[in-house]
């Protein structure tokens, strides 16, 4: 089952999201030490109007236990400098000194910024259903072109992103990693 996020999630997201980004989560926070980083991460995803904000998030959850299993978040390209100014207003408050935070999407683009599932649900399909829903969702919000990057160094993924549709359109380097950006058109049934 997938649902939407609720403030509640930030527990569980927050950690799953650091093990996704890795370092980005640094330029996000302004935070040096990974706990610190997933801390101030969480505080974000409870609250809205952010780029890690639940608002932008849909949850798997293991139907059996009824527990948190995986996430995708997602947010238009047109809103990241919106998204990201509490970021920017956090990290100068806290360091003194404007973060640098790479625009990842492009402003005509539904991009996803997060697609994780906790390491013992990988292999089962969740990771497949939670990109599903992100289609879904970018449907349903009137989206047709949609995006995500995927690190050079992690080509099994890239064959997933390409064997449902995806292909690249370009590369881009967040903090010192090289990134394919991969769209996708969704087509529109009439």
């Amino acid at each position: 089952m997938i649902r939407q996020a609720t403030p509640e999630d930030a527990v569980f997201a927050s950690p799953l999201i650091y093990e996704a980004i890795g370092d980005i989560a640094h330029s996000l926070t302004g935070a040096t030490d990974p706990q610190e980083a997933i801390r101030v991460m969480s505080q974000f995803f409870a609250q809205p109007n952010n780029r890690l904000s639940y608002q932008n998030a849909l949850i798997a959850v293991d139907e059996d236990k009824g527990e948190p299993i995986g996430l995708a978040l997602f947010y238009h390209g047109s809103q990241t400098k919106q998204l990201d100014q509490p970021f920017v207003a956090y990290v100068e408050q806290v360091t003194g000194t404007a973060p640098v935070i790479v625009k990842e999407a492009r402003d005509d683009e539904f991009y996803l910024d997060t697609a994780v599932v906790k390491a013992e649900y990988r292999g089962k399909g969740i990771g497949k259903s939670l990109l599903k829903a992100f289609e879904q969702e970018s449907k349903h919000r009137g989206y047709y072109k949609i995006s995500l990057l995927v690190d050079q160094e992690n080509p099994s993924a890239r064959r997933l992103y390409e064997a449902i549709g995806y292909h690249q359109d370009g590369t881009i380097v967040v903090r010192g990693h090289l990134f394919s950006h991969m769209v996708k058109n969704l087509t529109v049934w009439v």
